[in-house]
């Protein structure tokens, strides 16, 4: 049985080896047929592939000499429409040169049949002349002289009833042309005041400005030349003083010191040396914004900046600025109405009152220092001639001067344009200052209280306490000396002394 068994472990082992053979054979034979199958798949697959990219190209070989055969033809076409044009154009140029070549010789006909008729009537004034035995000027004197004694009233009151009539119309005409140039001028006239207003906060924020004891709004009036008000308006301060750019100044300041919230006396020195710088950017911006509404383009900027300071002068309570401003379009509009020159007239206007930005600094009427400022800019000559007529101290030398002097009488003449008091009260106010500046020891000096108050700050190297009472005095007396005033003024002589250190 054992050996039975081994036997027939031995004949299944063979058995299972030769099954094992037989089914691998089998799965080789199935893949090579699966890779066969493959491949002849893969051949087939190609040449179909290859067939249809050769049908495409010839399709597009097709397309293609069918688009430049198209092509072709239309560039054909072309060709042809440009020839037709050309020998139309060449037809049409021979028939205007047969045209000119006529017109020429009519023209020389008529040439001719001028000077024919020309010769004939001087042949023919000739023997009037010797039946009359006058020539042709002595008849029509005589003529004249004749009419002239025969007519003489009737002549006299023709003569009368044309100037009236020319007047009334040339009058009637410049009343037209005024309201028209008024009419199109639509800028609104804002008053200066003697006041700015700055709205605050809260309440709590008026401690701060005037400081322990008063130390911040003394520091603040006196860097700026200005009043501040801060007890009668709630939740506003009131800056007074009579020059507009010292309260612009203070404004400033103060928006910036409220803004930033640190106030105190070297905080406010700062910020108003920073606000002074401000106001000439805003002045030259002024100047700039001014020739660009007038339409005038490659002036100086100095030039500019000049112009820009009339933003902060005022003329009999009007602004310069936006007087120049005015005149300029008022003159450029009456220019073009009479066929003036536009372009002069407008600069002449904006330009006529440039010397009051400086007159207070430059000997000199205001016309005097405005025709130097152009010249020494290269300003053109007939803008000179057109601007310093306005006040008759030159004469009138072109019509823009007319223009101009016009212009300038229009923009003042508004109801409310302009206030004598108020200039006369300005101006006295700066001859105070004027004044109390010329002493030597004066650093500067402020008018404040409508003129009855003076502040006179000291340099306090060159006086001392005794010294500032002296000055004191000695102002008082000049002030009664050379200047007239309602009631009294009082001055002030401040001197300060600064000690400081520096711990590192």
């Amino acid at each position: 049985m054992i050996l039975a068994a081994i036997v027939s472990l031995f004949l299944g082992t063979g058995v299972g080896y030769a099954l094992r053979q037989k089914l691998a054979k089998n799965n080789v034979d199935a893949a090579e047929g699966q890779a066969e199958k493959i491949v002849i798949d893969a051949k087939t697959k190609s040449q179909e592939l290859l067939l249809d990219a050769k049908t495409k190209a010839s399709d597009v070989m097709v397309q293609s000499e069918k688009d430049a055969k198209q092509q072709k033809e239309e560039t054909r076409q072309a060709q042809e429409r440009v020839l037709k044009r050309e020998e139309a154009m060449d037809k049409r140029f021979d028939e205007v040169e047969k045209a000119r070549k006529v017109l020429e010789e009519k023209a020389g006909e008529v040439r001719t049949a001028r000077e024919e008729v020309e010769a004939l009537r001087e042949e023919e004034a000739g023997r009037l002349e010797k039946i009359a035995g006058l020539t042709h000027d002595q008849a029509k004197k005589a003529l004249l002289q004749l009419t002239e004694e025969q007519s003489r009233e009737t002549l006299a009151e023709r003569t009368a009833k044309l100037q009236k009539k020319e007047q009334e119309e040339w009058e009637k005409e410049s009343r037209n042309i005024m309201t028209q140039v008024i009419q199109k001028y639509s800028r609104s006239h804002a008053a200066e005041v003697m006041t700015s207003t700055l709205t605050i906060p809260n309440e709590e924020v008026k401690g701060k400005i005037i400081g322990k004891e008063g130390r911040n709004i003394r520091s603040l009036e006196r860097a700026t030349g200005v009043e501040l008000i801060v007890d009668e308006t709630p939740e506003s301060v009131v800056i007074s003083a009579f020059d507009p750019v010292r309260r612009e100044i203070a404004k400033i300041a103060l928006e910036k010191l409220i803004e930033d919230g640190r106030i105190h006396p070297a905080k406010i020195e700062e910020v108003v040396v920073w606000a002074e710088k401000e106001i000439d950017n805003r002045i030259r911006e002024a100047g700039e914004a001014a020739a660009y509404e007038v339409g005038i383009a490659g002036l100086d900027p100095k030039l500019l900046y000049i112009l820009g300071r009339l933003r902060y002068r005022t003329s009999f309570k009007q602004n310069v600025l936006l007087h120049s401003l005015e005149v300029s379009y008022l003159s450029g509009a009456i220019a073009a109405e009479v066929g003036g020159d536009v372009k002069h007239a407008k600069m002449a206007g904006l330009f006529h009152d440039i010397g009051k930005a400086v007159d207070h600094e430059v000997q000199g009427t205001h016309v005097e220092i405005g025709i130097k400022i152009l010249e020494k800019f290269g300003i053109d000559e007939r803008v000179i001639l057109g601007m310093r007529s306005h006040h008759d101290e030159y004469p009138y030398a072109t019509p823009e001067a007319y223009i101009v002097t016009a212009a300038d009488a229009l923009s003042a003449a508004r109801p409310g344009a302009r206030k004598d008091t108020v200039e006369n009260y300005i101006k006295r106010l700066e001859e105070l200052e004027t004044l109390i500046n010329g002493f030597e020891a004066v650093e500067k000096s402020y008018a404040i209280q409508a003129g009855r108050e003076v502040r006179i700050f000291v340099n306090p190297e060159k006086t001392d306490d005794y010294g500032a009472q002296k000055l004191a005095r000695a102002v008082a007396k000049k002030v009664e000396e050379e200047l007239k005033y309602p009631g009294e003024i009082k001055i002030n002589v401040l001197r300060e002394t600064r000690s400081i250190e520096y711990a590192r």
